[in-house]
């Protein structure tokens, strides 16, 4: 008997939707890829209908409906909190409660409503609890039989992080911290004092920590307060948070401005303000403290389980730089992290885990790399509907009937120093792309980090930008670096590739340092020699394996730039319509859309192609 599950996860950010038919996860994507909200919150009404689609199902044929996580429970939390913390809070409990009232205590009705159930049917609506779908989007989909399960994020109901076991009888609960001792939160509330916006600017602080001065007295001081002031950690990685310092728990704000401003000698940097020094080295510092936790909690989980594999999900997990630094520690023979880390891979989680534990089904070991199909789980789109895009706004464009000719041409124009957007196949699910919806360029030329800062992607100029490198060829260019398809882990670049040591801190603020060339491929090294890897598997990736592959018989480089096809404030690109409006707004030379090129300054006249092709 099939069994077909809907995962829903929405109400705080990064709203989305799975699909899991007989345990595969058929189709996955997010709220905002449709809305063009990003981070959208919203019930993720497109991204079910889409997924419904892909596997040609109406509401009705659904076997149960599973959210999650567990609104009672975050209710109760939520009124034990404003209790705990009274009088403060007052206004938080005031914009809070009439939403809870209104709609979030009655969600059972509201999905029902909003997926238009009929009567007769009566499908069972399931709740899984937040940090159980973080472990099962992990667990599941891996390429164990068992491991240990570390989900760390802000909060969910009453867990900020947990350690479990999974094997084939299920996922065991371990241990677990609770607000509010959150990790996710603590880190969020650094990114808040520097000026980021919490929830999604946590990479940025991430990014800006290499910037920091690791010798300076002022970031050992900082180290140095963060543990003693903000936060006792524990042998075990727990840790207890001082609440006097943040205002999360029943304010609007992350943090107590005037304590923090007393305590680190600065105040809070306000959005879009110039970076100074002192803000790499407080990046660089709690950066520091986050990958210690990190590596506490997975020896913890090491102790408890006894496993030689861990699996990771939660917001935190998507800190590359953390998840390199537990690789290398060696506490586990094996990482594997999910690629949907955050809220929005709680869909997939939860659905995961209402067939194996609410189905009581025996779990299948993935086959291949694991059960996430390379992320591609989202809509894909034919030549004929990227022919109604060029229709419409009467865009020049050339098609091309072999792939082949296709990808030597514009690898051709990246080596000649063009920028390129790239939609190919299915949309990725998660916050990376992975050679579907990406714009390339070329690694090697040192002016390009600053041209799609500036001019392509309308971002902070420290931000760098990630390689993706034939698999194969990987080793030739990374010490020590294992496989990473979904940009989860950073890997350094080997000595024989770097060029001459970066002049010291103190000589040169960061816009200088930003200008210096670091190495032969300059345009993907940030400061401290390292990258946020991508390596591409031919079977997996096989279109953008080719494209690369074809770029190496140019040049001799096996990598190219990798950043989503986006511009800043919006998400990745979706749909052709979308790419094509992107193309158009920026500084992209060139769109290669299924088996179409458009470019803005055509020589080449378009063809439409013959009404009974078969692209490849």
């Amino acid at each position: 008997m099939t069994s077909t599950i809907l995962g829903i996860s929405a109400f705080y950010h990064d709203s989305a939707a799975a699909l899991v038919v007989d345990g595969k996860i058929v189709a996955a994507a997010q709220e905002e890829r449709f809305t063009r909200i990003k981070h959208d919150p919203a019930f993720p009404a497109q991204a079910i209908a889409y997924v419904l689609q892909e596997a040609d199902l109406d509401p009705d044929d659904l076997d149960a409906v599973v959210f999650y996580d567990k609104p009672l429970l975050k209710f109760e939390r939520l009124l034990e909190t404003y209790h705990a913390f009274a009088p403060r809070g007052l206004l938080s409990f005031k914009t809070a409660i009439p939403v809870w009232m209104k709609e979030k205590l009655f969600m059972k009705r509201l999905l029902r409503r909003a997926l238009k159930l009929s009567g007769k049917n009566k499908i069972p609506i399931l709740f899984s609890e937040h940090h159980l779908s973080h472990a099962a989007s992990a667990f599941y989909p891996s390429p164990f039989e068992e491991a240990a399960i570390l989900t760390i994020d802000g909060v969910g109901e009453w867990a900020t992080c947990t350690i479990c076991h999974g094997t084939a009888e299920g996922i065991r609960i371990c241990s677990e911290l609770q607000f509010p001792h959150s990790i996710g939160l603590l880190y969020s509330a650094f990114t808040y004092y520097l000026g980021f916006k919490v929830n999604s600017g946590e990479y940025k602080l991430m990014g800006l920590a290499p910037f920091g001065d690791r010798d300076s007295p002022q970031t050992r001081e900082f180290r140095e307060k963060i543990r003693s002031a903000l936060m006792d950690l524990r042998e075990d990685g727990s840790v207890l948070l001082n609440m006097d310092y943040f205002r999360f728990a029943t304010g609007l704000r992350m943090t107590n401005d005037r304590k923090w401003e007393k305590l680190f000698g600065l105040p809070r940097r306000k959005p879009e303000s110039a970076i100074g020094q002192e803000h790499a080295n407080l990046a660089l510092a709690i950066q520091d403290i986050l990958e210690d936790i990190v590596i506490s909690l997975a020896r913890t989980a090491k102790e408890i389980t006894g496993s030689n594999n861990i699996v990771m999900a939660g917001g935190v997990a998507l800190n590359c730089v953390s998840n390199s630094r537990l690789a290398a520690a060696g506490l586990f023979d094996h990482i594997w992290i999910q690629p949907a880390a955050g809220d929005a891979g709680g869909a997939v989680g939860a659905a995961l885990a209402a067939f194996y534990i609410w189905g009581k089904q025996e779990r299948k070991k993935p086959e291949g790399m694991d059960a996430m199909q390379n992320a591609c789980l989202g809509p894909e789109f034919t030549d004929r509907e990227i022919q109604k895009v060029i229709n419409k706004y009467r865009a020049d464009a050339s098609y091309f009937s072999v792939f082949g000719e296709l990808s030597s041409l514009v690898s051709q124009k990246i080596a000649d120093g063009k920028v390129v957007g790239w939609f190919q196949g299915r949309m990725e699910f998660g916050p990376r792309a992975l050679g579907n919806r990406s714009i390339l360029a070329d690694p090697r030329n040192p002016a390009m980090q600053k041209l799609l800062n500036e001019k392509i992607k309308s971002r902070e100029a420290f931000r760098p930008f990630a390689p993706s490198v034939l698999a194969e060829d990987a080793a030739d260019y990374f010490d020590n670096c294992d496989p990473s398809a979904y940009m989860l882990f950073t890997a350094s670049l080997k000595r024989s590739l770097r060029t001459s040591p970066a002049s010291p801190v103190s000589e040169k603020d960061l816009c200088e340092r930003l200008s210096e060339s670091r190495s032969q491929v300059p345009a993907v090294t940030h400061m401290d020699y390292s990258a946020r890897i991508q390596t591409v598997e031919k079977n997996a990736m096989p279109r953008f394996w080719q494209l690369i592959n074809d770029f190496k018989k140019i040049t001799g480089c096996s990598m190219l730039i990798n950043t989503s096809f986006n511009v800043r404030g919006e998400p990745i690109v979706c749909s052709p319509a979308d790419a094509y409006s992107c193309f158009m707004r920026t500084e992209m030379d060139y769109l290669a859309m299924g088996n179409y090129l458009f470019e803005k300054n055509r020589q080449i006249k378009p063809v439409a192609p013959p009404a009974d092709f078969s692209p490849d």
